[in-house]
């Protein structure tokens, strides 16, 4: 099977840093897992953080990729899928199922958690293996490559609106415009539709789709909105945009950062945080650990009832250093998702 595969961790657009196209036997699964033949995988920021090592390191040599969608191609000794069926997957691989997190459904935080596409190959591949309890059927209402975001970027959006406590008719913030925050702006404007949103983006391109979208005002990320925010989800891999988001919040009020790691480039910033302006008067800060099965679930549930409209930028599997080098200059509308078109 055809295969993006890193090899060496190190800045993109290196000779080490690059995806290398190979032919990888395809991998056979065993009791209770699924073998899926891969039509759309989700390009996220976080392959950019494995890439060049902001993550915890991935097992190398590795295939990246943790939103994949595809078809049962052989379900050995499973239950709940059968060959044919359509799934998806995400960034949990699997966890213990018997620490005190996964006894409470917050496997998210197991400290044997496994991700896809970091511990074990991913979806920038023409197969997977998965275990069938973190396999997910796809609603018919998205095609494979516009379901292929919601397994990350919209499952990982709708838990962060939820760790928001958001109320309706509260104004809620957006730092950043990119896969993830395009699905929240829908998701908000569905669920609280008294809240107004305001979106903090960078290029003049972003903050004319989020207008689109239906939010309530646009800026630059070190813009001065109208109003201060009741809640605000950071979605960037910068440092620079918490210290924004900080002062622009409200008494009482809640940021929540949507990301596994932050830059160092910008780390400086952290300096011009102010206690009496930036976390005063019982402001929170929220970390987002990535999501569990029930928030891949139960989005899709509410994703397909909506229904949502991911706008995705489609790549050929062997593009995908084009898509990620893209997405590291900040070239972003929606997601981009890589193809694997079937001959």
């Amino acid at each position: 099977m055809k295969a993006m595969v890193l090899e060496k961790i190190g800045a993109l657009g290196s000779a080490e840093g690059r995806l290398k196209l190979e032919n990888l036997p395809v991998p056979e699964p065993g009791d209770g897992e699924l073998l899926v033949e891969v039509s759309a995988c989700g390009v996220c920021h976080t392959e950019l953080d494995e890439i060049e090592g902001r993550t915890p390191p991935p097992r190398l040599p590795v295939v990246l990729g943790h939103q994949i969608v595809g078809r049962v191609a052989e379900a050995k000794a499973a239950r709940m899928f059968r060959r044919g069926d359509r799934v998806g997957v995400g960034w949990i691989y699997s966890a213990c199922g018997h620490c005190s997190y996964c006894r409470r459904s917050a496997e998210n935080l197991c400290p044997d958690f496994r991700a896809t596409g970091r511990d074990v190959n991913g979806g920038y591949a023409e197969y997977i293996i998965v275990p069938e309890i973190s396999a997910y059927a796809i609603p018919e209402a998205f095609s494979d490559a516009q379901a292929a975001p919601l397994l990350c970027a919209g499952a990982v959006g709708y838990r962060s609106l939820r760790l928001t406590q958001l109320e309706d008719g509260q104004i809620l913030g957006l730092m950043g415009f990119g896969a993830s925050a395009h699905l929240v702006l829908q998701l908000a404007r569905r669920r609280f539709p008294r809240s107004p949103v305001f979106v903090f983006a960078r290029r003049d391109e972003e903050r004319e789709f989020a207008r689109a979208l239906g939010a309530a005002w646009t800026g630059g990320i070190e813009a001065e909105p109208p109003e201060k925010l009741d809640r605000i989800i950071d979605t960037t891999p910068v440092w620079n945009t918490v210290v924004a988001a900080l002062g622009d919040l409200a008494p009482g009020g809640r940021l929540v950062i949507n990301a596994i790691r932050k830059e160092d480039g910008d780390k400086d910033s952290l300096l011009r945080l102010d206690y009496a302006k930036h976390l005063w008067l019982e402001k929170e800060i929220k970390s987002v650990a990535n999501v569990t099965r029930a928030d891949i679930h139960d989005f899709l549930t509410l994703a397909a009832e909506i229904p949502l409209t991911p706008e995705v930028q489609e790549f050929r599997l062997e593009d995908a250093n084009r898509a990620l080098a893209e997405l590291k200059e900040g070239k972003i509308r929606g997601a981009k998702v890589l193809h694997t078109p079937k001959t």
